[in-house]
């Protein structure tokens, strides 16, 4: 009986311990174990408003922004680096709302890399971007956007030129003569003779012999020459970076400030200028091209098509090999009225322009 209480009190102050235990473990077991401080909160600097690339930074621009302190960094500005971050320039252009770190400031005095604008990181690493003009026919009916990929073909005229005087043949002739009041002893004294010409206008020819009477003669050309036109893809799967003018924006002061934002837009204006990401040397290229005045013309390629193609340059021989079109034969008869040029047809919904006098 006796041991039955003793074994009784025994169970009851194991209880009563145990409840301590699980009632005074979570209060004293951190204490013991070292215990994690309570986060402090830290005022941080970021950017109130949009601070374009190399402006200086002023309060008016920045703000600040409650943080604990494990996500606060060590490249970050604090309250209390208030003096240090003031004063200093924008090394990239900041947008509204992001935390300003030591990479993205620099001193006024200080000389960095300007990343450029923002299209400028669409280029790839060793190509450059060329502008080209171009016509609403030149970009597929304005169906080359941003982005897009194309063919680039162009077209040259040719004409046979004078080596030496490096213009267009045929050349025009003349004679020299002596002055008629100089004796043909006395020429070696005199070290010019009189420029005329046989004819105003007169050109060189070629002397043929006539079939029918076996007659020789001097052939003129009864026109200037004509310039034989080649086309040919000079690129291909070259990237659109932009089809016609960038928002182009010019600095203005304080005042002029409303005016500029009533000017009209170059973007209202249909394109006539198309960007493209060509390697150097295509660029070296499409320069000559354009100084040149060589029209190109760009064709629309399949989106993720990067395939590459061997043609062949369009000239009137391959029109008329490639085609099978044959030389029309001269027959004893012809159309009328006389037809000189090819134009087309007038349809009854074209709108007819009439000048106003």
């Amino acid at each position: 009986m006796r041991r039955g209480r003793i074994l009784i009190l025994l169970v009851v102050v194991l209880l009563i311990v145990a409840v301590l235990a699980m009632l005074l473990l979570p209060r004293v077991l951190p204490g013991l174990l070292g215990a994690t401080p309570t986060p402090v909160d830290v005022q941080v600097y970021y950017s109130a408003q949009s601070i374009p690339q190399g402006e200086p930074i002023t309060d008016e621009r920045l703000g600040t922004r409650t943080l604990p302190q494990n996500l606060v960094t060590e490249d970050m500005f604090t309250q209390a680096e208030h003096d240090v971050l003031v004063g200093k320039i924008a090394k990239y252009p900041f947008d509204q709302g992001v935390f300003i770190t030591q990479s993205m400031i620099a001193n006024p005095d200080e000389s960095f890399e300007t990343g450029g604008p923002q299209w400028a990181s669409l280029i790839p690493v060793g190509m450059n971007a060329i502008s080209v003009p171009t016509t609403r026919l030149n970009t597929v009916a304005y169906g080359v956007q941003d982005g897009a990929h194309v063919n680039v073909t162009a077209c040259m005229m040719m004409v046979d030129v004078d080596p030496s005087f490096q213009t267009t043949l045929p050349n025009h002739v003349g004679v020299v003569t002596a002055p008629s009041n100089v004796a043909a002893s006395e020429m070696s004294g005199i070290s010019l003779g009189v420029l005329t010409t046989a004819d105003a206008g007169a050109v060189q020819g070629r002397a043929e012999v006539e079939p029918a009477f076996q007659q020789g003669i001097y052939v003129l050309p009864s026109e200037a020459q004509r310039p034989r036109v080649v086309c040919q893809m000079i690129l291909q799967d070259v990237q659109v970076l932009k089809l016609g003018t960038y928002d182009y924006r010019p600095q203005q002061t304080s005042q002029q400030d409303q005016t500029a934002e009533q000017a009209t837009s170059v973007d209202q204006l249909p394109p006539d200028i198309v960007t493209l990401v060509v390697s150097p040397q295509d660029a070296v290229t499409l320069t000559y091209m354009i100084y040149s005045n060589i029209p190109l013309n760009l064709t629309l390629r399949r989106s993720g098509d990067a395939s590459r193609q061997a043609t062949e340059a369009a000239t009137l021989q391959f029109l008329l090999s490639q085609y099978n079109i044959p030389v029309p034969v001269k027959l004893a008869y012809g159309l009328a009225p006389r037809l000189d040029f090819l134009s087309l047809p007038f349809l009854p919904n074209d709108v007819v322009t009439v000048s106003e006098e």
